[in-house]
């Protein structure tokens, strides 16, 4: 019998198609004849022509000084921020070993709140550094706990409510109370007159002031510099009214000085576009200051380097990329000019920009006087600067809008700003928002600086302040209590006006100082009306600083904000501590502000005029 799968005419089988599976692939790959695979990785391209035709198609030939740069001489102006004016306080000297961010947006670090203090750890840590400096010096850790005590917090006065109201921060108090010494009274005292000893009031030896008055020198330049505090106790950057801040800085240039200004800085990001140039403004440097010119001209000629990018595509036509970046899965929208110049950028123009590097410092401004290129072929080119002209469609990077005009200024501006800056959690944070159903605009104590130091719960600490006060009234024994109700078979009961919970504060709308028409909206207050208190009801009044502007005053002030500045979305205003490092490395600490846009309109439930059903106390 003849093997099916022998063919003796393998010739004639396949001319026949007598054995059709001879023709099958069972395996598509190629068959190596060699080990060396160098010829076959080349990607060789047989026709030249086609390659000079591709390159005429897409217009390779129609370039024009295509020289590629050999040579860059530049001639720089350079100048530098020499003064700061914090709002409309006075112009102070730039100091350059503190970040503008510091200098900015440092608020005060507030030790009493409504008389009481607060920020306990504070306290306590001042008063651990003070006793670890005199360590040594005698026994005088029992007397200074003595002099500079906490008073431990009554639970039955309501001068002790915002201690006493909530567990955690009465029992934080009594365990000082007595034991620790009080660091920020003792800062307070050294530093709120001339003349004054840390010994004053406590009987030490003879011997021993001279060395705890160096040990108060070196705890008064501890606290300087632990917490940067604005000079004069308050920040006139900071405006209460915009819950934003405004500041100018200035920098010398030929025939006079240059004034960048601020109004609207909502804190974050500190850069160029936060600032315009007011040539209209008047001048921060009176001349006075002594300070020598910082006006400086840089020429230097260097050798341009090719502009490059991880992942950046191949200058060369046929190239093979590495696929490091894959610009087809970019998919940009028809408005994101981001992604659309970036890829613009790495598709097209990508092997046609050069670095000429130039170091600057920081706090500088930079001006470009003359830029002149020399390529392979001998040319000599001027550069213009892009986006120069008045055109206000021109568009360019990097350069400061002129105020009142369409201009802007081609000088490069490089504040002295940091690039990161740690924040912590807001000791304080109020939400601004509008109720349309109660037609008021509410401010919100989110978070409220509690008397230990940390941020609390604004509802939390609310619901505790109330109870605290309705047990009070109860522990009284008084014996007054509210009318009794008329006996009747009434179903239902008329109430005038609902109550909001206690970490709500009304913005009522009034009339602008000067204005028919332009609205602001004041700060107010809500009653606090406990059943069975026979003293009127008191004001409930607000326990952040962002809200007690002008009611901590000796004599007290309204708060007033435009109404513009409470959107629809309305606005989130937080306050915490912020943290930076800067030349040297050294940390900068400071409290500062941040303003963000809220999330929509909320509800009071506040109401009035309302009929509230009764339950029925019949039986059967």
């Amino acid at each position: 019998m003849a093997d099916r799968y022998t063919v003796d005419d393998i010739v004639a089988a396949l001319g026949k198609r007598d054995f059709p599976t001879v023709t099958m692939w069972n395996r598509v790959e190629g068959r190596p004849r060699t080990v060396d695979f160098s010829r076959a990785l080349r990607a060789e391209v047989r026709d030249a022509l086609w390659m000079l035709t591709r390159q005429w198609q897409v217009g390779e030939f129609r370039g024009e000084d295509a020289g590629s740069p050999v040579l860059a001489r530049t001639h720089v102006a350079t100048t530098r921020i020499t003064h700061v004016r914090p709002g409309d306080g006075p112009a102070l000297p730039f100091d350059e070993t503190v970040p503008l961010e510091t200098q900015v947006e440092r608020q005060p670090s507030r030790a009493t709140i409504a008389g009481e203090k607060v920020a306990l750890d504070l306290r306590l840590a001042a008063g651990r550094r003070w006793l670890k400096l005199i360590d040594g010096i005698g026994s005088y850790a029992g007397l200074y706990a003595a002099r500079y005590r906490f008073k431990p917090p009554d639970p039955q006065s309501a001068a002790d409510a915002a201690v006493c109201a909530h567990p955690e921060v009465w029992q934080a108090f009594a365990a000082a109370a007595g034991r620790a010494v009080d660091g920020i009274a003792l800062y307070e005292y050294l530093t709120g007159g001339s003349g004054r000893h840390a010994h004053d009031g406590i009987a030490v030896l003879d011997l021993h002031k001279p060395a705890l008055d160096d040990a108060a020198d070196a705890f008064v330049a501890w606290m300087s510099g632990s917490i940067a505090r604005p000079a004069g106790g308050e920040n006139p950057a900071w405006q209460p009214g915009r819950l934003e801040y405004r500041f100018a800085c200035s920098v010398p240039v030929e025939g006079g000085e240059k004034v960048y200004v601020a109004d609207e800085y909502q804190s974050g990001t500190l850069d160029w576009h936060s600032v315009d140039l007011d040539p209209a403004a008047d001048p921060l440097d009176d001349g006075t200051s002594g300070a020598p010119d910082p006006r400086a001209t840089i020429t230097r000629t260097m050798a341009p380097v090719p502009l490059t990018y991880s992942g950046m595509p191949h200058a060369r036509w046929w190239e093979l990329e590495d696929g490091r970046t894959n610009f087809g899965a970019v998919t940009p929208g028809t408005t994101d000019l981001a992604q659309l110049l970036f890829i613009e950028f790495g598709l097209v123009y990508s092997n046609d920009w050069f670095v000429v590097p130039l170091t600057l410092p920081g706090g500088s401004v930079a001006a470009v006087r003359g830029l002149e290129v020399t390529t392979v072929f001998g040319e000599r080119i001027w550069i213009e600067a892009a986006g120069s002209g008045d055109d206000w469609q021109r568009w360019s990077m990097f350069q400061v809008d002129v105020r009142g005009s369409g201009a802007s200024d081609p000088a490069l501006l490089l504040l002295p700003t940091v690039p990161k800056v740690g924040e912590g959690r807001p000791l304080e944070e109020v939400v601004l928002i509008r109720d349309e159903m109660a037609n008021m605009v509410w401010a919100v104590e989110r978070t409220i600086p509690a008397p230990d130091g940390a941020g609390r719960s604004g509802a939390s600490a609310g619901r505790e302040t109330r109870a605290y006060f309705e047990r009070l009234v109860a522990d009284a024994g008084t014996g007054v209590s509210a009318p009794p109700l008329h006996e009747n078979d009434a179903r239902i009961r008329y109430d005038a006006m609902s109550s909001v919970p206690e970490h709500w504060i009304p913005m009522i709308p009034v009339r602008a100082r000067g204005s028919d028409r332009a609205i602001e909206l004041q700060r107010a207050a809500m009653p606090r009306v406990i059943e069975g208190d026979p003293a009127p009801p008191v004001r409930v009044r607000p326990r952040t600083s962002l809200l007690r502007t002008g009611l901590d005053q000796s004599a007290p002030a309204p708060y007033l904000l435009p109404e513009e500045e409470v959107p629809r979305a309305g606005a989130v205003v937080a306050l915490g501590y912020q943290r930076t490092r800067w030349l040297g490395g050294g940390a900068h600490v400071w409290s500062g502000a941040r303003k963000a846009t809220g999330r929509g309109e909320g509800s009071s439930g506040l109401a009035f005029d309302r009929l509230i059903d009764q339950p029925d106390s019949g039986a059967g």
